[in-house]
C-alpha cells in the first residue's frame, strides 16, 4: 500500500482540518484541538466526558450534608482564628483537610465536581461569618467619627484574620476533595 492509497482523514468534531490521531477508545479521527492527552494516550472529548460520568457518584442528600457540616466546621475554625491571630496561616490549611475528611466522611466519599467546588464556598461563608461583627462596628465606628490609629489597626487586622483563614481553608479543602494534582 502506497501513501496515494490512502485517504486522508478529517476530524469528526471539524471536517476541515485533515488529521492522523484517533481516540484510542472510540477510533474516531480527532485532530490536536480535540485531543485530551491521557496517560494511555489520546482521547476525544465525548469518550473523556463519559468516563467522567461514572465518577459521579453523589446523591442529592451528600449536598446537603456537605454544605451544613463544611459551614458550621469552618465558622468553629474562624472563631479559634480570631484568638490566634498569625498563627492562622498554618492553622487554615490544617482546618481545611480536617474538613475535608469529614465531608468525606459524611458523603460516604460520593463524588462529584459540583460538590467539591460548593463545599470549598461553604468553607469559605463558613470562615467569612466570624468578621460580620467585627465589620458591622467598624462601619459604626467609622460613621461615629472613630479615628485612632489603633482602631483603625485592630478593626483592619481583626477582618484580615477571618478572609485569610477563608481562603487557604476553603483553598485547602477543594484541592483535597477534588483530587487536584500539582505537578
Amino acid at each position: 500500500m502506497t501513501n496515494s492509497d490512502v485517504s486522508p482523514q478529517f476530524c469528526y468534531k471539524h471536517p476541515n482540518i485533515e488529521t492522523g490521531l484517533r481516540c484510542n477508545r472510540c477510533d474516531r479521527p480527532i485532530c490536536s484541538r480535540c485531543a485530551i492527552h491521557t496517560e494511555t494516550g489520546y482521547r476525544c472529548p465525548e469518550c473523556i466526558r463519559d468516563q467522567q460520568k461514572i465518577f459521579d457518584t453523589a446523591r442529592w442528600y451528600d449536598f446537603l450534608l456537605a454544605i451544613c457540616v463544611s459551614v458550621v466546621l469552618s465558622f468553629l475554625g474562624s472563631l479559634l482564628v480570631t484568638f490566634i491571630g498569625l498563627f492562622t496561616i498554618f492553622l487554615a490549611p490544617v482546618a481545611g483537610m480536617a474538613i475535608s475528611e469529614v465531608v468525606r466522611f459524611v458523603t460516604h466519599r460520593r463524588r462529584n465536581r459540583g460538590l467539591f467546588k460548593l463545599v470549598g464556598v461553604a468553607v469559605f461563608i463558613g470562615g467569612i461569618i466570624t468578621a460580620i461583627p467585627t465589620l458591622i462596628s467598624f462601619l459604626a465606628g467609622t460613621a461615629a467619627g472613630a479615628s485612632g490609629l489603633s482602631f483603625w489597626g485592630y478593626s483592619l487586622l481583626s477582618l484580615a484574620w477571618p478572609i485569610v483563614y477563608s481562603f487557604l481553608a476553603s483553598t485547602t479543602c477543594y484541592y483535597r476533595l477534588s483530587g487536584l494534582h500539582l505537578r
